[in-house]
Order: C-alpha cells, then sequence, then structure tokens
C-alpha cells in the first residue's frame, strides 16, 4: 500500500532560506517511526530534487511513544523537530477537530467541562444542521468509546447529553438488544464515524487514537473518502 506523510509543506519559492516541512503525526506505539520517516523523506527527495533545504517535524501524542533517534540517524538530529502534545498548552478555545482529539486523549476530570465547549462551539459555528449533527454525533462517539466502563445512563448524567439516546451509535445498540448489540454493532458505527473525523481535518491515526482501532482498519475505512492527492505546483514542474 503505498505510505504519504500526514503533511508535506512546500516553501513558494526556492530560496534556500525557504525550507520543506516533513510532518508526521504518531500516537501509537512504532518501534520503526525512524526508520520509516527518513526513508520516505529521501524517497521524496529522490524523486523530486527539490533546491529547497528541509526539516523533519515528528508529533506524538505523549513523549513515551517516541522510539529514540537510531544511532544511524543521529546525524540528522538538527534536521529534526519534535513535538510532544501532551507537553504543550492547552488553548482555551481549541477547534472542533483538535478539541475532539484533546477530548480522547485527556484526562476524564478535564472531559466534562472540554465536552460542553465542544457541544457550544458546534450549535454555535457550524450552520449546516445535518454536519452540526454528525459533528455532535463524533463527540458523543468518542465518549462513548473513552468511557467505555459507563453505562448510557452513567455518560447522559455525566455529561448532561439527553440527546445521547437519539445518536446513531447507540440507536444501533437499541434494535441490536440495548448494550449486548451496541457491543456488536460498535465496530461498524465507528468505521462509519471515520468521514466525519477525516471531514474535520484529522489524520487516520488521530482517528484510530480516537476510536480505539488499528491504524490500518481505520486507513481501509477512510480510503473511499479521501480525496487523490493533488500535487503542489513544485511537485509538478519537478
Amino acid at each position: 500500500m503505498a505510505r504519504r506523510f500526514d503533511g508535506i509543506f512546500l516553501p513558494e519559492s526556492e530560496e534556500a532560506d525557504k525550507l520543506i516541512y516533513f510532518v508526521e503525526v504518531q500516537f501509537q506505539p512504532k518501534e520503526d517511526f525512524y526508520w520509516r520517516l527518513f526513508t520516505e523523506i529521501f524517497v521524496y527527495l529522490g524523486q523530486y530534487k527539490p533546491q529547497n533545504d528541509w526539516l523533519a517535524v515528528a508529533v506524538f501524542a505523549k513523549r513515551n511513544l517516541d522510539p529514540g533517534l537510531p544511532i544511524p540517524y543521529q546525524v540528522l538530529l538538527p534536521k529534526l523537530k519534535l513535538v510532544y502534545l501532551s507537553e504543550l498548552s492547552k488553548p482555551s478555545d481549541p477547534s472542533l477537530g483538535l478539541g475532539i482529539v484533546q477530548l480522547a486523549l485527556g484526562s476524564s476530570q478535564e472531559a466534562v467541562q472540554l465536552t460542553q465547549k465542544l457541544m457550544l462551539k458546534a450549535r454555535q459555528s457550524v450552520d449546516d444542521v445535518a454536519f452540526q449533527r454528525k459533528v455532535i454525533e463524533l463527540i458523543e462517539s468518542t465518549l462513548v468509546y473513552k468511557f467505555t466502563e459507563l453505562s448510557r445512563e452513567e455518560i447522559e448524567a455525566m455529561f448532561a447529553l439527553s440527546d445521547l439516546k437519539q445518536t446513531r451509535v447507540y440507536q444501533e445498540g437499541l434494535e441490536e438488544g440495548l448494550e449486548e448489540g451496541l457491543e456488536e454493532g460498535k465496530l461498524e458505527g465507528k468505521l462509519e464515524s471515520v468521514p466525519g473525523f477525516l471531514a474535520l481535518g484529522l489524520t487516520v491515526e488521530q482517528i484510530a487514537t480516537a476510536l480505539g482501532l488499528d491504524v490500518e482498519v481505520v486507513g481501509q475505512a477512510a480510503v473511499p473518502a479521501e480525496q487523490p492527492p493533488q500535487q503542489s505546483q513544485s511537485e509538478t514542474q519537478s
């Protein structure tokens, strides 16, 4: 299967001080992370032969997910920028996409206040009623998958979600026989929510973390929703 970076940011000019940024986001343990990252970078450089210098940006959900730079790549340390999301200051007013990621990764104590903020933002900033409903369902689904030890009633009471029983996730569960049906239908429900997460700008790995699924499973579900990658002007000219 073809491998792509989570993000490649190309400069508008070919001045040497204008960097190409290769961005890779990692939310699950992966021992060969750096081996694959730098291999892909050098394949790209060999294919397009850009005149600009470059920088690799590795974004980890937590510091303990960083496997450490292998010895053969230590010489490239100046070309690597590390970011640990758990150690960044959290914005008081995150975007919907970032907020859902924070909800999935954050502590249970922070979830109540953040959920209330996300619900309010969804209702105030999303004009399309159908899309607004999908965003709210994504937030509620994230709570369901995050607090697997709680019943529907407990989640409703904790987060004051009077309409939680109306969401697709729980309707599927009711149709199959309440909680037993919910467990059986969870995987399908999770996969159906992937396009909505993609529309909010989340990466496949961020979605996999939020839903508690393997990256490969989410990647397969994301393929129909993804648009063919567009080449930038600098790539087309190469």
